[in-house]
Parts: C-alpha cells; sequence; structure tokens
C-alpha cells in the first residue's frame, strides 16, 4: 500500500492544471476558513466588542501556508469538520489575553459555511472570466460565418440547410446564459453567522452579522441558513447549467469533427498511444465528460436541502466534496473550452460539400412549396418522394430529374436546389443573436 501521497488529479485531466483546480483546493479552504475567523474578528473590532489590536494580530495570524493540512484532516475525524483543530492552531500562534476573542460566539457550521461561499466566490471569479473569452471567440465566429452554408441535422440527419454562424450565435447564447446565472449566484453568495441554533443568542446583536457580511465581501443574509440551503442549491443550478451549455458546444464539436464529417477540427488534437494517425478532439472529449458528471454532483446538493432540525447530522457534511467536485468539473470545462474555441478550425469547404451531399434533397422542403405552387402541394410531395429514391439510388441530381419534367421548365431548378439559397432567416438571427452582451 502506498503511502503519504495526495491526490494530484490523476485520474482528473479535465480540471488538473487549471486554474480553478488551486482554487479550490485544501490550501485554499484552509485559507477560506481562516479568513473567515478573521473576518469575525475584525467584525467584532468594528462593533467595540474587541480590541483593534487582536484583530490585527488574527489577521496576520491566518495564513494557510504554515497550517498543516494533512494533520487538520486528520484531527477533523474527531469532531467531523476541520474548524476545531483550525481554531486550536489558531489561537496557538496568538497571545494568550487574544485568544477569547477568536471563534467567539460562532458555531463550525458558520465559519464552514462561509469559507465554503469565499472559495466558491474566488472559483466562480474565474469561471467568469473563461465564460467571457469563450463568449468572445464565439462571437467572432458567428460573425465570420454568418454565411456560411452547413446541413442542419435532426435525428442525425440531413435535414435543411443552416449557417455556421448561426450554430456558433447558439452556443454564445447558452454561454451567455450560464454567464448570466454564474454572476447572479456570485453576487447574492452570503455570509453565514447564527451560532449554535441559528439564534444569534451568543452574538449579540444582528450588528455583527452585517458587520461580519462587510468583513467578508459576501452578502448579508435575511436569516441564518444552517438548514436552509437555498445558497448552495442556487451554486448546483448554475453550475450544472454552466456544464450542459458547454457540453451542448462540446458534443456538436464531437460529431462535426468525425472524420467522414470533418467540418471543424480542435487546434491542436490529441494523440493515440496506439494510431500515429489521429488527432482526438480530446477538449471537446472532456468538456463532454465534465457535462455528464455535474447533473449527478448536483443532485447530491438538491437532496442534501432535505437537512433536518436546526442544524442537520449528514445533510450539510455531503455537501462539501460533490460541491468541490462540481466547482473543478465546470471551472475546468470552461477553461478547456475557451481554448477550443479560440483554436478551432473551420472547414467552409467541407460544410458546404456535405450539404450537397443528397443531390439536392436538403431543399426538398422549400421544393414542396415551390413546386405546388405549379401543380399543387399533393402532387409535388408524391413527386418529390418519388423521385427522392431515386436521386437516393445515385442516378442523378434533383434538379436534372426535375428538368425533365416540362411543368417546370420556366423554373431556375439550379437556383432552387442550392442549400444556400434556403437558410431562411439565419443571417437575421445571427445578427440578432450577437446584439445580446
Amino acid at each position: 500500500m502506498i503511502t503519504g501521497y495526495e491526490d494530484g488529479g490523476l485520474l482528473s485531466p479535465g480540471w488538473a492544471g487549471s486554474r480553478v483546480e488551486a482554487a479550490v483546493a485544501d490550501l485554499a479552504y484552509v485559507q477560506g476558513l481562516l479568513d473567515a475567523e478573521a473576518a469575525l474578528t475584525r467584525a467584532l473590532a468594528a462593533l467595540g466588542e474587541a480590541p483593534a489590536e487582536v484583530a490585527k494580530a488574527v489577521s496576520g495570524a491566518a495564513r494557510a501556508e504554515v497550517c498543516d493540512v494533512r494533520s487538520l484532516a486528520l484531527r477533523a475525524r474527531a469532531a467531523g469538520n476541520p474548524v476545531l483543530a483550525l481554531v486550536a492552531d489558531l489561537k496557538a500562534v496568538l497571545p494568550e489575553e487574544y485568544r477569547e476573542f477568536v471563534h467567539r460566539g460562532a458555531t463550525s457550521q458558520d465559519i464552514v459555511d462561509t469559507a465554503t461561499m469565499l472559495v466558491s466566490v474566488r472559483a466562480l471569479d474565474l469561471l467568469l472570466a473563461d465564460l467571457s473569452r469563450l463568449e468572445e471567440s464565439l462571437a467572432g465566429l458567428a460573425r465570420t460565418h454568418r454565411d456560411t452554408v452547413m446541413a442542419g441535422r435532426t435525428l442525425t440527419q440531413h435535414a435543411v440547410p443552416t449557417t455556421f454562424g448561426l450554430k456558433a450565435a447558439g452556443w454564445r447564447s447558452l454561454v451567455l446564459d450560464a454567464r448570466d446565472r454564474v454572476r447572479a449566484v456570485r453576487d447574492a453568495l452570503p455570509v453565514q453567522l447564527g451560532g449554535a441554533a441559528g439564534t444569534l443568542a451568543a452574538l449579540g446583536s444582528l450588528d455583527l452579522v452585517s458587520a461580519f457580511a462587510r468583513e467578508t465581501g459576501l452578502a448579508e443574509p435575511a436569516l441564518p441558513w444552517h438548514t436552509l440551503r437555498t445558497p448552495i442549491a442556487d451554486l448546483a443550478g448554475a453550475l450544472a447549467f454552466s456544464a450542459g451549455a458547454l457540453g451542448k458546444l462540446a458534443v456538436d464539436v464531437l460529431t462535426l469533427s468525425r472524420t467522414e464529417i470533418a467540418e471543424v477540427a480542435e487546434g491542436s488534437g490529441g494523440g493515440s498511444s496506439a494510431m500515429p494517425h489521429k488527432a482526438n478532439p480530446v477538449r471537446a472529449t472532456l468538456i463532454a465528460a465534465a457535462a455528464r458528471q455535474a447533473p449527478a454532483l448536483a443532485s447530491v446538493l438538491y437532496g442534501a436541502m432535505a437537512a433536518e432540525d436546526e442544524r442537520p447530522p449528514g445533510a450539510w457534511h455531503a455537501e462539501w466534496q460533490p460541491l468541490r467536485e462540481l466547482l473543478r468539473v465546470v471551472g475546468g470545462a470552461a477553461e478547456h473550452a475557451a481554448e477550443l474555441v479560440a483554436g478551432l478550425r473551420v472547414d467552409a469547404d467541407a460544410m458546404r460539400r456535405n450539404a450537397d451531399l443528397t443531390a439536392g434533397l436538403i431543399v426538398s422542403e422549400r421544393l414542396t412549396s415551390a413546386l405546388g405552387a405549379v401543380v399543387g402541394r399533393a402532387r409535388a410531395k408524391e413527386l418529390l418522394t418519388s423521385l427522392a429514391a431515386r436521386v437516393r439510388d445515385g442516378s442523378r441530381t434533383l434538379a436534372e430529374l426535375l428538368a425533365e419534367q416540362r411543368e417546370f421548365a420556366h423554373l431556375d431548378l439550379d437556383a432552387l436546389t442550392d442549400p444556400a439559397g434556403y437558410t431562411g432567416a439565419a443571417g437575421v438571427l445571427t445578427d440578432r443573436a450577437l446584439e445580446r452582451r
């Protein structure tokens, strides 16, 4: 059995090495706990309930890098959380007369919840930065390819023509939806301070909650939320939505980068251990993996909302790891997505070739109306159904077969069967989507 080795993210390539990894790592979490304790002491000092020099000393001593994280983790087993051990270590480096002002009136959940909010805000700031980078790249793609024709696919088959610009605009719309949700949640994440059972009995007054919120930079809650887990549920929802939004982009890239489609490609694909010719769409793969993991992680957080009494045994504790993993998974996916789209290669010629694969059948919806104006819709649909079978057999193009029908001799059949002439309002829709900021 190997001992003494900490998790290095070996099986988590989606977030290993990302900025969010460090933002939610053990050391970052310990710093969040210490920041919460220091902010509480500063809040006491701001209300005249602790000497100013104590608040300064506690803030100066609250440095995670001097902590033994492994020792804290092992000692946390006795209390079910790391706060008691951390408070003991913090007090040990302070003069004895200062120690009574550390953790005064708070309960362990106040500190852990506040630290969780601080860590989450810091991670969400990184996520938002990557979503912003991603949105800008997608806007550029949408503008560049506003009129780039490609096959629209429904139920895996060619349906009607669309444009790559509209597809990119759709990806961007989802990213903006994710950004708005994450930003709203981040700005509303509250401090936690309720004391032993959420009554503030040992804290003196509500003024301390206000002061604590100011010192942490978090929102002030209307009530202690020890068993009212709206902030955690809101986080879960925003993060799960973001994973799904990024996942939509990823699965489209995976489909369009298949060898037989080859309409897009990652700027730098990954290699294969067995097949030297391959350039795998690794970033899109990792993003898709995140989209599949996030809902399960979020479901644990939603399940923890059923938290009994004024302090729950188990429900609160069940949140910690899934929330951190959700931050990691989504933060890593956003970083990969920003890099993926920045380097995405788009093959407009391949898109056009693929749109022409059905030799005109992709515009059969258009032709039903155009030919129906000449021979009636029922006859037009019957004729197109018959001719479609011959086109699929490889006989000729739909335009060539229609040209044999004398009643359509006056029509410009090449133009009517050109996919570029039947993209509807794709360009206008793209322009409208790009107006959103």
